[in-house]
């Protein structure tokens, strides 16, 4: 065993005491960060090279400082995202949620699909579409000017349409054009902020996690949203926190012109997100 590799199992040690929920993951990620190196490089660092910088970011991941926002970067699907302070780190449950919408894109058999992302943050979402559906034509909005810092950067090139605005007033030039509508808008009940892991709580902006006294209240607004841009037949996709599961489904309701609502779960079989159509006239 290398130095860096001794190196990595006494921080993979002191990450599990701090109680970061990935210890031996983040320890091998930062090693390879601060080196410059994959991660399956690692034992190829000579001794000589062991860069004692990796003791300072160690550090900070021990204080609960997210993983992406001391590397500057997150991972989504086929995506490598620019992050930090201002702007929501993606998840991987998230992933699972893009899957589905892109099947069920696909499925309409649009030639160039209109795809709204409300709420995009880093623009994960977007660009994910953007990128696997070639044809699509992607819009997105984003209300915070601290995230948009970074989503001005991650969508630099592209072929999205990013806008500054409320996602519940934005983009009315595409009323009743949009055939897929989705979101991970914030979705934590107040009354749940003591139980948020620190990363989020303590890094992640207020304005993407919380929303109201049941952490629906966002969910709501954007259901009026998504029925005012979809077509008929077209489909809005949202994720909700594993404890809405049965609740959200019930906004998206015949009464207000739904279709088909139903929840998904994510790769662990939680509840994760909802899907409805708007329904045919």
């Amino acid at each position: 065993m290398n130095l860096l590799l001794a190196e990595v199992a006494q921080a993979t040690q002191r990450l599990a005491d701090a109680g970061v929920p990935s210890p031996r993951n983040d320890a091998e990620e930062l090693a390879a960060f601060v080196h410059g190196v994959k991660r399956g490089e690692l034992h190829s660092v000579k001794d000589s090279d062991f860069d004692a910088r990796y003791w300072e970011v160690i550090a900070r991941r021990e204080q609960r400082e997210p993983l992406q926002h001391i590397t500057g970067r997150a991972y989504f699907r086929y995506l490598e995202l620019q992050v930090g302070p201002g702007v929501f780190v993606p998840r991987p449950e998230t992933e699972s949620v893009v899957g589905w919408a892109i099947d069920a894109v696909r499925a309409m058999d649009v030639v160039e699909p209109c795809i709204v992302d409300l709420c995009t943050g880093t623009g994960a979402i977007a660009l994910a579409l953007a990128q696997e559906v070639p044809r699509s034509r992607v819009h997105a909005v984003e209300l915070s000017e601290d995230a948009l810092v970074w989503t001005r950067k991650n969508v630099a090139g592209s072929r999205v349409d990013l806008r500054q605005g409320d996602a519940l007033t934005a983009f009315p030039d595409l009323d009743g054009q949009v055939d897929l509508v989705i979101s991970n808008p914030p979705y934590i009940p107040l009354t749940e902020w003591e139980y948020v892991a620190p990363e989020a709580r303590d890094y992640d902006p207020e304005l993407a996690l919380f929303s109201g006294e049941d952490g629906l209240d966002l969910i709501r607004g954007l259901e009026r949203t998504a029925h005012r841009l979809l077509r008929p037949g077209g489909v809005v996709v949202i994720e909700h926190a594993d404890t809405q599961g049965g609740q959200v489904p019930w906004i998206f309701t015949e009464e207000r012109g739904w279709a088909d609502a139903a929840d998904h779960p994510d790769l662990n079989n939680r509840p994760r997100f909802a899907t409805a159509r708007r329904a045919l006239p």
